[in-house]
């Protein structure tokens, strides 16, 4: 992985057989990223991404190897208790243009991942909301 900074925006590009919400991760925390809006592209081939269901509160993961082009992924960069947590969306395409995506849980780059970090001034938190079940907004 290698990065670079231009003011409030990060351009990194994630190498093949590095996992994709790692990498972010290791960036933000150098960075100092409270708040911050993510989209990448590129090739991955081992990518598990979930479901929530509503009614059960629980996520449902499904794993998929082989070879995929990410056709979007998008996300956040927030904090929850003062620390750095992401929120994370994939959709990937398959070689017969099949897309299959969901809350981004692992994603392993085959080729190249280049990824778009906008910095936000401003720190967003997290907080666990027990009616949806799920760490939402809170602004401070």
């Amino acid at each position: 992985m290698d990065y670079r900074r231009f003011n409030n925006t990060i351009i990194a590009r994630i190498d093949h057989g590095e996992e994709i919400l790692e990498s972010m991760k290791q960036i933000a925390l150098k960075e100092s990223i409270t708040l911050a809006n993510v989209n990448a592209l590129g090739a991955v081939n081992d990518i598990t991404v979930g479901v929530f269901e509503t009614k059960e509160k629980v996520y449902h993961a499904n794993e998929f190897h082989g070879d995929y082009e990410i056709v979007s992924l998008t996300g956040t960069i927030t904090t929850m208790k003062g620390e750095y947590y992401a929120h994370l969306h994939m959709s990937a395409g398959d070689d017969k243009g099949n897309v299959i995506g969901g809350h981004l849980n692992k994603a392993v780059v085959s080729a190249t991942c280049e990824m778009v970090i906008q910095v936000l001034d401003g720190t967003v938190e997290r907080e666990f909301s027990e009616e949806i079940g799920l760490n939402l907004l809170k602004f401070l």
